[in-house]
């Protein structure tokens, strides 16, 4: 499974590329509003700080209801930082969303339809020709359904009808998701760099390095006799 970071601050992007296991970057028009900055401007910031990355998805922002209109914010993303091959289309996952979908991706675009609750739509917006379909984990735990058994579903399903379609677990809100969402078949998780940091650390691991950093000190730097 592959690692995204879901965020449009700069700073944490850059923590998470540094890394060295950094896939691509998700965002949506409520993160990057946190930001106090202008959609196009954070996006082409985006595309400039992680080189080589496989998908920065840019979604259309809510005042785009149509699918032309829907298209239209599209083919302005794609000039951004020089139609840069890592931009993903975001789109929803409406009626309209799919028809921008499927214009998009005929067109040679990838797109990425977020907002997937339940098998039939991930299986829409396959078939709708989606690089990329985001079942949101925790918004579903949040109302007492199982995200990862939808993934699991939704993994079997393409699966058995030979969709190339990859899976972004999305809203995930902690490690165990992480765990859960690569073992149900999940592509992708979109994680926020919090969720990253977490991944990292285990207090055996944080016990192990004190008990070298002692035994290096006791030996190497110790008293003299």
């Amino acid at each position: 499974m592959k690692f995204f970071i879901d965020t449009a601050n700069l700073e944490d992007i850059q923590k998470a590329y540094k890394i060295g296991v950094l896939a691509g970057v998700t965002t949506n028009p409520s993160l990057v509003a946190k930001e106090g900055i202008r959609f196009e401007q954070r996006i082409e910031e985006i595309l400039q700080l992680v080189p080589g990355v496989e998908s920065v998805s840019a979604e259309v922002t809510p005042d785009a209801v149509t699918a032309e209109e829907m298209i239209e914010q599209a083919e302005k993303l794609i000039l951004l930082n020089g139609r840069d091959p890592s931009i993903t289309i975001k789109l929803p996952m409406t009626t309209a969303g799919l028809e921008a979908t499927r214009y998009l991706s005929q067109k040679g675009v990838k797109t990425n339809v977020t907002l997937i609750f339940t098998v039939n739509q991930a299986l829409l917006a396959a078939r709708a020709g989606a690089a990329y379909i985001s079942p949101f984990l925790g918004r579903l735990d949040d109302i007492s359904e199982d995200g990862i058994q939808l993934v699991t579903r939704i993994a079997e399903l393409l699966r058995i009808h030979d969709l190339d379609t990859q899976i972004i677990a999305a809203s995930v809100r902690h490690p165990d998701h992480v765990t859960r969402a690569a073992l149900a078949g999940a592509h992708v998780a979109t994680i926020p760099y919090s969720v990253i940091e977490q991944l990292v650390k285990h207090p055996l691991t944080e016990q192990g390095m004190q008990k070298f950093t002692s035994d290096w000190l006791n030996v190497f730097e110790g008293p003299s006799t």
